[in-house]
């Protein structure tokens, strides 16, 4: 594929290649992007040109929901024209004034997201969590090797990167306690996850299937579930996570397709017992490389490529029940760790409940999170010839409990 015009190398992670999309505000306008180098495309701009055709789903829009609501032969046909607008010289007298550098514009929430589940598909991670919090017990629970584990999430406090985060209040009850008490969170975690953007929505009472995964999801964000430890080991039995989780949940703003990772895809790790039949898949991973940074110090490498439970089962499973899913629902996969300890996802599995704390880059050292910490989550994936899919990133800092938004 020709770098194109732009001139943009071949190591570029947002190369032609790769094409997220995003909502953007550049002089008080709300615009669908899309992100290629350091530029951001304004595509609401290039269809009221009538250089490209989305059925009218970018020119006056504030999120991806329309686009996404098409599906894939319109998302198809438009990356197509992407490709050709920016590869083409005899467009780029038509196309170069709609470019607009990156730290010139302000990222939005990309979708109007209507509802979040988030899973709990990492058997690394469910194993370390079950021995911290039920040490002397086995630490996977019966059901987890049957169906993806998961719990329906707040989507109303879903936020783009670069918000910042306040500290929650709530109940927890201390190890010396006989009683719970009230306060902020003194075990503020992150969850490193990837999430994925559902496009055209299905019918009430009708599930889904592991094979409609590709027509039904449209792309790939970053998500850092922030969790709040404390609140979350005293209220999670018997009903699972809330007030622990549900305070923010941070994501990137680019969209990557599932177009631009067609190299990334590998086998997903083998499944024992086999699994019922609505939840058989073709085992199709994604080989997703994450790095959390922790005050500007590398921190982890979470791999994405080893998960227990794929995409696809995760999307069949919640659809189960006969509940269905619209354009713009966000469904993520839970935290990502590996085997060893430097592939850890979160801070409580990184400092082993706090009791390992973790030097940083500055020469101080922490067991959980401290006001004014900041944390960034970013990802790259393998592309066609050679090539870098990048993802952004998503980030996020600390206020004090009871701070307004910074």
């Amino acid at each position: 594929m020709s770098p194109g015009w732009l001139g943009l190398a071949h190591d570029d992670p947002f190369g032609v290649h790769n094409l997220p999309y995003g909502v953007f505000v550049a002089g008080c306008v709300i615009r669908v992007g899309v992100r290629v180098g350091d530029l951001v495309l304004n595509v609401s701009g290039l269809e009221s040109q009538g250089l490209l055709d989305a059925h009218g789903t970018f020119e006056t829009a504030d999120s991806l929901n329309p686009f996404l609501a098409e599906g894939r032969p319109l998302w198809t046909a438009v990356r197509s024209r992407l490709v050709e607008l920016l590869t083409d010289e005899a467009h780029r007298k038509d196309v170069e004034p709609l470019l607009f550098p990156l730290d010139r514009v302000h990222p939005q929430l990309p979708v109007r997201i209507g509802d979040y589940v988030d899973f709990y598909s990492s058997e690394e991670h469910a194993t370390n969590l079950g021995k911290l919090f039920r040490p002397g017990q086995p630490p996977l629970l019966p059901n987890w090797k049957h169906l993806p584990i998961g719990y329906h999430g707040r989507a109303g406090t879903v936020v783009v990167s670069g918000t910042d985060v306040v500290r929650p209040s709530g109940q927890r009850k201390p190890p010396d306690a006989d009683a719970p008490v009230h306060g902020p969170s003194q075990r503020l975690d992150i969850e490193a996850e990837v999430g994925f953007v559902v496009g055209p929505g299905s019918d009430p009472g009708v599930p889904l299937s592991t094979k409609d995964f590709a027509d039904h999801v449209f792309g790939v964000v970053l998500v850092n579930d922030w969790s709040a430890r404390d609140i979350q080991a005293w209220e999670y039995q018997p009903l699972g996570p809330f007030l622990g989780k549900s305070f923010a949940t941070s994501v990137s703003p680019w969209v990557v397709p599932l177009d631009a990772l067609s190299a990334a895809r590998v086998v997903a790790p083998p499944q024992d017992p086999p699994v019922l039949p609505y939840l058989a898949d073709d085992r199709t991973g994604y080989d997703i490389r994450l790095e959390v940074r922790w005050n500007g110090t590398l921190v982890s490498r979470p791999p994405f490529a080893g998960l227990y439970w794929t995409p696809a089962q995760q999307l069949a499973h919640l659809t189960a029940n006969g509940a269905w899913v619209n354009p713009g629902d966000l469904y993520a996969s839970g935290t990502v760790s590996g085997a060893r300890r430097d592939q850890a996802g979160s801070f409580i599995e990184l400092t082993w409940g706090g009791a390992e704390p973790v030097r940083l880059a500055d020469g101080g050292s922490r067991r959980f999170l401290e006001d004014g910490d900041t944390v960034t989550i970013t990802a790259t994936a393998p592309g066609a010839d050679g090539r870098v899919v990048g993802f952004g990133e998503v980030t996020g800092r600390i206020l004090p409990a009871g701070a307004g938004p910074g």
